[in-house]
């Protein structure tokens, strides 16, 4: 059976720009797996350190109930996400372990570095998945299947410096954006914290919006959809692979492989 890896920062990041399509994917008959290597010990206004951690432990594991998918734990804390052996060692084994046919993971332009940071990690964690003198933690066989890495919007549709990113692929999520709604539903902590923090005036209605416009965008279809750019094939697997593509069918729209940076309005 084919398997997903959703590689996030943060609990619900995987809920704002990966879900639904995680969801698609397992309608299509593919195992499905929910990791985000932080603990989110810093969203809250309200509650220390640790108990942050414990409650968006619960909700994340909550929403990948909702969506069916194997939840594994976090290794580091909000903006302890480097690109560093030890971090790198245990994600390195969960993709051993995992062995997917497909990695989801932040866009390596985003608005913040634990985000940046989980998706290099993301992506050297899949190119080592063959390599039998880099030792992983725990310890792993390594795997010689094909991985194709797709990543997905950045927060806001636009790299550090303000520019457009346009996806070169969209998938149309509308049939299961419900479910999508609901497993962000869980980490109900975070609309107290979003709301102060960033200027959030409602969690969920944000994540509707953001999935509005990327329906809206040249390669989007439908009423809510999820935008994904392939990593380049060297070292993962064949030029022409794009599992995404072959198993979501009708639900996918694509353009160029790599679409490129449109110049944004404000810059």
């Amino acid at each position: 059976m084919p398997a997903a890896l959703a590689i996030a920062a943060h609990p619900d990041d995987i809920e704002f720009g990966m879900a639904g399509t995680l969801l698609l994917l397992r309608a299509a008959g593919w195992e499905i797996h929910y990791l985000n290597v932080a603990r989110g010990d810093l969203g809250s206004t309200v509650l220390d350190a640790r108990e942050c951690a414990r409650v968006r432990r619960a909700e994340a594991q909550a929403a990948a109930r909702v969506l069916g998918a194997t939840w594994h734990p976090p290794t580091r804390g909000d903006l302890g996400v480097f690109y560093d052996h030890r971090t790198l060692r245990r994600l390195a084994g969960i993709v051993r372990e995992v062995a997917p046919t497909v990695v989801l993971t932040h866009s390596l332009e985003d608005y913040m570095e634990d985000h940046m940071n989980t998706a290099r990690l993301a992506v050297s964690a899949a190119f080592s998945r063959g390599m039998p003198n880099y030792r992983t933690v725990p310890a792993r066989p390594p795997v010689s299947s094909d991985v194709t890495i797709y990543h997905a919007q950045p927060h806001g549709h636009m790299d550090q410096m303000g520019r457009r990113i346009v996806p070169a692929l969209c998938v149309d999520t509308t049939s299961v954006h419900a479910k999508k709604r609901a497993a962000l539903a869980c980490h109900a902590s975070q609309k107290e914290w979003l709301d102060a923090s960033q200027g959030m005036d409602s969690y969920l209605a944000a994540m509707d919006e953001m999935s509005r416009e990327v329906a809206r965008m040249p390669t989007g279809h439908g009423e809510f959809a999820e935008g994904w750019r392939r990593h380049s094939h060297l070292g993962f697997c064949t030029m022409d692979a794009d599992p995404l593509r072959l198993a979501l069918g009708k639900h996918v729209r694509a353009g160029v492989v790599n679409a490129a940076e449109e110049p944004s309005s404000a810059s």
